[in-house]
C-alpha cells in the first residue's frame, strides 16, 4: 500500500519537487517513527491512520487496519465494541483530551490492556473532522509513570543527596539534601564546576565520575572524604557514594547524558570506626609496652620502652626530660621557683629508631621562660602547643626557639607525676603531616606518662639502695 493509503492523507501540501519527498511520504515517516502507537478515525468511525507501533503492540498490520469502520469485529471483542467506539468518537465533541482504557484484541486472539489519549481532528474551517487516538500498553505506561514519580521523589524528599553530572562533569541537577550538603542552593550549584563546591576530594571524586562515564556503574558503593566550601570553612566529611550512568534511551547507540550521584553523609559512623580502631590499638600499644617493659632490668629502660611503643602511630619524636635535683614546683611548694629540667631520653630526630638515654652529663635543657614542658611541670597539666598556619620556615623557628627538631609544628607535654611528685616532663611531637593533638590524644599521653613515671620513680628508688628504706 501506498504512503497516502497508509496515512489516509491527500497531497496538501502541493505536489512534490524533484528529489525532494512528498508531504504524504513525510507524513507517513513521521507517523511510523513515533515511538507511541497511533491510529485515528474520521468523522464517520473509519480508520484513516495507523503506525507501526499500533502494528507492533496489535499485530495488525496499516493495510489490515486502515479503512476498517472502527474496532468492531477485529480490534475489540463484539460485546465491547459499541462502548469503545462512542467513548473514542466522543472526544470528537468534547474540549482537551480523553484518557480512557481499553482490552484490545490482538491479531494472534490474545488481549492487551492499553491506555488512550484521545482528541478531536479540527478540519480547515475548524470543525470536527475526526479524532487521533494515541496509545500504549498500560504496564509500560505505569512503569513510565513509576519512572516519573520516582524521579520526582528523588529530587524533592529523599533523605540522601542525589546529584545528576552532566557529561562535563558538571553539576545538572541536585536534590535538596545535596546542596544543603553541599552548603549552596539548589540553582546556585549547577553548571558549577566541583572544584568550585569542595576544597579536597574533588579529584577522586571526578575520577570516579569519569570512570562510571567510560565504563558504567562500580561494583559497590564508595566511601570518599572530601571537604566542603562553607561561608564557616572548610568542613571535613565523609559520603558514602553510588553512581549510575545516564544513557538515552532514544539513540540507537547508547549516548551518556551523564552520571548519577547518590551520596549520604556517614561522618559520624566513619569517625566513630577510627576513634574505636585507634583505641583498639593504643589499648594493645599499652599492653605490649607493659610486657615488655616487664622484662628490663634496668627500670631507666623501661621508661624508654614505654616511650617507644607508645611513638608508634601517636607522634614523630617523643623526649622526657627529668626535673632536676633540689628544683621546685608550685604542686610543691607554695612558694613557686624555677624549675629546671634535664634531658633524660629522646628519640632519633632523623632516621627512626629506639630511645637515647642522654642524661648522663645532667646538664639542664636550655628552655625559655614559658614554654609549654615548664608550662606542665609548673602546673602539674598537660599542654598543646601549635605552630600555627604559618609559613614552613616560620613554623622551623617555632621548633628550633623551643629546642625541638625543626620539622616540628604540634606538641604534647604531659607531666610525670608518682607518689605525688612531679618527676619531669614526656613531650610528643608531630610534623606538618599529621594533624594537631586532640582531647582523646591527651587521655593516651597521660597513661603513657604514669608508666614512665612509675618507672623512673622505681629507678630513684633503687639508686637510693636498701639503706633509704624504712626499717622492716
Amino acid at each position: 500500500m501506498s504512503a497516502s493509503r497508509r496515512s489516509g492523507t491527500t497531497d496538501e501540501l502541493g505536489p512534490d519537487e524533484p528529489g525532494e519527498p512528498g508531504g504524504s511520504d513525510l507524513l507517513a515517516a513521521l507517523l511510523d517513527g513515533m515511538d507511541a502507537a497511533l491510529c485515528a478515525f474520521d468523522a464517520d468511525g473509519v480508520v484513516t491512520h495507523w503506525n507501526r507501533e499500533a502494528e507492533r503492540i496489535l499485530g495488525w498490520t496499516a493495510a489490515e487496519a486502515v479503512g476498517r469502520h472502527g474496532f468492531a469485529g477485529w480490534a475489540v471483542r463484539s460485546a465491547d465494541a459499541e462502548e469503545v467506539q462512542a467513548r473514542l468518537m466522543s472526544a470528537m465533541h468534547a474540549p482537551g483530551r480523553q484518557v480512557h482504557e481499553f482490552a484490545l484484541v490482538t491479531k494472534d486472539g490474545g488481549r492487551v490492556l492499553v491506555r488512550t489519549q484521545s482528541a478531536a481532528v479540527r478540519g480547515p474551517e475548524g470543525k470536527p473532522a475526526g479524532v487521533y487516538c494515541a496509545f500504549s500498553e498500560v504496564h509500560a505506561q505505569i512503569d513510565l509513570e513509576r519512572s516519573i514519580a520516582l524521579s520526582e521523589a528523588l529530587f524533592e524528599d529523599a533523605s540522601w543527596g542525589v546529584v545528576l553530572v552532566d557529561a562535563d562533569l558538571r553539576p545538572a541537577v541536585v536534590n535538596a539534601h545535596a546542596a544543603r550538603a553541599l552548603g549552596v542552593g539548589r540553582t546556585s550549584v549547577l553548571g558549577r564546576p566541583l572544584g568550585e563546591l569542595l576544597a579536597q576530594g574533588v579529584e577522586e571524586l571526578e575520577a570516579a565520575l569519569t570512570h562510571v562515564l567510560a565504563e558504567g556503574a562500580p561494583p559497590a558503593p564508595a566511601e570518599m572524604w572530601v571537604a566542603v566550601r562553607t561561608p564557616e570553612g572548610e568542613k571535613r566529611r565523609c559520603w558514602r557514594s553510588g553512581f549510575v550512568r545516564l544513557a538515552s534511551p532514544l539513540a540507537e547507540e547508547p549516548v551518556p547524558l551523564g552520571v548519577g550521584w547518590l551520596f549520604q553523609d556517614v561522618t559520624e559512623a566513619k569517625q566513630g570506626e577510627q576513634e574505636a580502631a585507634l583505641l583498639r590499638f593504643r589499648a594493645n600499644q599499652l599492653h605490649r609496652a607493659a610486657r615488655a617493659a616487664a622484662e628490663c632490668e634496668d627500670p631507666v629502660e623501661a621508661a624508654t620502652v614505654h616511650l617507644d611503643f607508645a611513638l608508634a602511630g601517636f607522634a614523630d619524636h617523643a623526649l622526657v626530660d627529668r626535673v632536676a635535683p633540689g628544683a621546685r614546683t608550685e604542686a610543691e611548694d607554695a612558694d613557686p621557683g624555677t624549675v629546671r629540667l634535664v634531658r633524660l631520653a629522646a628519640t632519633p630526630a632523623g632516621a627512626p629508631g629506639p630511645s637515647l638515654l642522654t642524661g648522663a652529663a645532667g646538664l639542664p635543657v636550655r628552655y625559655g621562660e614559658g614554654h609549654p614542658a615548664l608550662q606542665c611541670a609548673e602546673r602539674a597539666g598537660t599542654v598543646r602547643a601549635d605552630a600555627g598556619s604559618v609559613a614552613a620556615e616560620r613554623a622551623r623557628e617555632w621548633a628550633l626557639e623551643r629546642q625541638w627538631p625543626g620539622d616540628v609544628v604540634h606538641a604534647l607535654c604531659a607531666v610525670l607525676r608518682s607518689r605525688g611528685r612531679t618527676l619531669g616532663v614526656v613531650t610528643f611531637l608531630r610534623g606538618a603531616g599529621r594533624s594537631r593533638f586532640e582531647r582523646f590524644d591527651t587521655a593516651y599521653a597521660e597513661d603513657v606518662a604514669v608508666r614512665i613515671a612509675v618507672a623512673l620513680d622505681l629507678a630513684e628508688a633503687v639508686r637510693e639502695g636498701p639503706g633509704e628504706r624504712a626499717p622492716g
